[in-house]
């Protein structure tokens, strides 16, 4: 490390620890930058390159972080919530929850309360899945060796939603991809909860065409975010639908197929039966 690279590292040490000791005052970038004495400019751009996001986004990571451990207390309020974070007010919690966690404060405090979850098992060509839906759509799709397991992490998604063992039409339709036509998939409904990057990411994981492959860095281009790789990562790990939102599709930049969440031979599996069906239709035109 250069002796600039080190003043630049102790700088922004320094702004992280302010950020952290001084969020409820919601500092400016002004504020924070005159702190380390750079200016904003200059503080801004080193900053994001240090700790991959900008100086605000790292205040509203931070900001929410401390709303959700008040949220977890049951006689906590969104007012109050909204007060001990250092926020004007509760629209302006609700839209920092929006963007930061992909839902609002109420239904983050809620856990999914009253909200409705038809669920079922179904064998696949990869094994056993359990697929779940709303009335707007299918909520989560995983595979499991395991039903009781299965059913774990759906209800750790959605812990205080109603949950009712039923086949649906929502679910019926999402099961005929296996024998369908990849380019069907607009028509299965999907409800999802997810940052705006998530989402983004997830919504670039659709257009891998069936049978070809990408890498985290591909992914981070398509979104216009050059230097997320690793983020890009970690949205694909928490994608909620297994198959249907492709992450099985995204391999490392070395060829290596990499992790999956739901097992790295199921996703060698399905990468290959992929290609294999790619390697049928191509023979028989």
């Amino acid at each position: 490390m250069s002796k600039q690279e080190y003043i630049n590292y102790s700088r922004i040490a320094e702004a992280i620890a302010y950020i952290q000791q001084n969020f409820t005052e919601q500092p400016t970038l002004e504020e924070i930058a005159e702190k380390v004495h750079l200016s904003p400019f200059h503080f801004q751009r080193i900053f994001t390159d240090w700790a991959g996001v900008s100086p605000k986004k790292f205040l509203q990571y931070i900001s929410v972080q401390h709303a959700k451990q008040i949220l977890n207390n049951s006689q906590s309020t969104l007012f109050d919530t909204a007060y001990q974070t250092g926020l004007s007010g509760t629209g302006r919690l609700h839209d920092l929850f929006v963007k930061i966690e992909g839902m609002t404060p109420g239904e983050y405090k809620n856990k999914g309360e009253n909200l409705n979850i038809n669920y079922s098992f179904a064998e696949s060509l990869f094994g056993l899945i359990l697929v779940a839906s709303t009335d707007k759509g299918i909520c989560y799709m995983g595979f499991s060796d395991d039903k009781k397991n299965a059913f774990s992490e759906l209800k750790k998604r959605f812990p205080k939603a109603s949950f009712i063992q039923q086949t649906d039409k929502i679910q019926q339709n999402a099961l005929q991809i296996y024998t369908q036509d990849w380019s069907k998939i607009n028509k299965i409904k999907l409800h999802l909860k997810g940052t705006d990057f998530q989402l983004k990411v997830w919504e670039a994981l659709l257009k891998i065409p069936t049978g070809n492959l990408a890498t985290y860095g591909n992914i981070a281009k398509l979104i216009q975010k050059p230097k997320a790789s690793r983020a890009v990562g970690t949205a694909i790990g928490n994608n909620p639908i297994a198959f249907l939102i492709p992450c099985h599709r995204v391999i490392q930049s070395t060829g290596t197929f990499g992790g999956y969440m739901w097992g790295t031979a199921r996703k060698t599996a399905i990468i290959g039966w992929e290609a294999s069906k790619i390697n049928t239709s191509n023979s028989t035109v």
